[in-house]
């Protein structure tokens, strides 16, 4: 495990978050601040996901008066194909819809991430191109059944079913798809270890 110079909150409810963090070596609490995960209509769209991480880290400023004793890490994901953004799914017609677009195309997986610390915050962005076989009505229908897309962005994990039979390449990282570019968050933690 590597130590930090202040406890580290991972801001998120994903599994996936969790695992890939608890892998690369990280010693953390799990806390999440409700927030409206919205954005205005005439924001570019590879702006969003930066923007939603660092609205869920701006939960975890401190009071007046107070100071922040600890690192939180936030991040957000959204998946793009040519302009349209496709977040979580409301329901399985909205998860076989978006699983159908992203069908035999290329899409992009912006992976937004906020720290906060008591240095201040710092925020980036990482992005992987996708690229999706045709995928049949039946191994939607199945995807959707057996593995529940609705929490993830796209209404897909590329760990997933779907990832297993339909990523036919993909350019970036593997976990900016995942949910957490770690490479980088990785770096950005180094410069608050004891132990670098």
């Amino acid at each position: 495990m590597f130590t930090l110079h202040y406890p580290l909150i991972l801001a998120s409810g994903s599994p996936r978050r969790k695992q890939l963090m608890a892998d690369a070596g990280f010693s953390f609490t799990v806390e999440t601040r409700p927030t409206d995960e919205v954005f205005p209509d005439t924001m570019p769209v590879n702006d969003v996901a930066e923007y939603l991480a660092r609205q869920k880290a701006e939960q975890f400023l401190p009071k007046p008066g107070q100071t922040l004793d600890c690192i939180v890490l936030c991040a957000d994901t959204v998946v793009i194909v040519d302009t349209i953004i496709l977040n979580k799914p409301q329901n399985e017609a909205d998860a076989y819809n978006m699983l159908r677009l992203l069908s035999g195309r290329t899409h992009r997986v912006r992976t937004g991430v906020a720290i906060l610390s008591p240095d201040g915050m710092q925020s980036f962005t990482d992005e992987t191109t996708v690229q999706f076989a045709h995928l049949t009505d039946n191994e939607i229908s199945h995807y959707i059944r057996t593995c529940q897309p609705f929490d993830k962005a796209g209404a897909y994990g590329a760990q997933d079913f779907i990832g297993l039979v339909a990523i036919e390449r993909l350019s970036g990282s593997f976990y900016t798809v995942m949910g957490l570019p770690t490479h980088r968050v990785y770096q950005a933690l180094k410069r608050m270890m004891s132990d670098k």
